[in-house]
């Protein structure tokens, strides 16, 4: 059956499919005639595109949708993937995700990317989820808005809390809402773009919080130090292994949860490498 392209998010594997499916409904199909249907003149072009070794660029997004026979609508689609792929700022990369969720055939086939998105895009969303450890949780809108740090809107707060409740991650107990334990299931290029803005969510809570957060209720600490490169992988495995001894802490600590905190350990480069060209 010829794949939908609606029920993709990235181009690269939705031409492995593609392709594939040509080959078994039309055996004498070839890769290297279908690269001179769309005026190109490499004949690995399609084994370079589903490789990542290349990119489909917007100028080909034309050809190759009236060599595959797309409507309208699908060229659009596959133009909005290529698009998607080609951003280089968050703006721009939020922006295209937003015009490719908004189709109702993309949504349809893919009902449940939403919530998982919003959840991991917006900082409140896992608050409001570790919010519910404390006693006194309320899944009211205005108590949980009026709870953030900083203050958010009771829109957003009902959002929030309708999104936990879908992904599982809010159930109702025998003593009110609790948290519980849901499954984030969602394609890696999403979560690629999601983590992105969780953690520029997070920054910004970080930088706000210097001014607006008391240093009795804060900390901040960090370290300016020149390393060698190949040292990286090992900073990386002690900052995990230094989270999961916060995370063990957390959950083992047998008092009453009352405030939420985010910990949020950060590096990153302050200069170009020696191995960069001057």
């Amino acid at each position: 059956m010829q794949p939908k392209i609606q029920k993709y998010l990235e181009y690269r594997t939705y031409l492995s499919d593609w392709f594939a499916w040509k080959k078994s409904d039309s055996p004498r199909f070839s890769h290297r005639g279908f690269v001179r249907r769309v005026g190109q003149k490499s004949p690995s072009l399609i084994l370079d595109l589903m490789a990542g070794r290349r990119r489909l660029t917007p100028q080909m997004v034309d050809p190759f949708a009236e060599a595959m026979k797309l409507s309208v609508a699908d060229r659009r689609y596959l133009a909005l993937l290529v698009d998607l792929e080609r951003a280089k700022t968050p703006d721009q990369r939020n922006s295209i995700w937003e015009q490719i969720s908004a189709k109702r055939r993309f949504e349809a086939a893919h009902n449940l990317e939403g919530g998982s998105f919003r959840y991991l895009s917006d900082w409140c969303y896992p608050a409001i989820r570790e919010l519910a450890l404390r006693p006194d949780f309320k899944a009211d809108p205005e108590w949980v808005a009026s709870m953030m740090e900083p203050r958010i809107s009771v829109a957003r707060a009902r959002d929030a809390l309708g999104a936990l409740f879908e992904l599982g991650m809010l159930v109702e107990g025998p003593d009110g809402v609790v948290q519980a334990d849901g499954a984030i299931v969602t394609p890696s290029e999403v979560t690629g773009l999601a983590v992105h803005n969780y953690h520029q969510g997070m920054i910004d809570r970080a930088r706000d919080g210097i001014v607006d957060v008391g240093p009795k209720e804060r900390h901040y600490t960090g370290v300016t130090v020149c390393i060698p490169e190949s040292l990286m992988p090992k900073i990386k495995d002690e900052i995990n292994r230094f989270n999961e001894r916060l995370l063990d802490l957390c959950d083992g600590s047998q008092e009453e949860a009352e405030r939420v905190y985010q910990f949020h350990m950060m590096a990153f480069p302050l200069s170009r490498s020696t191995r960069d060209d001057p």
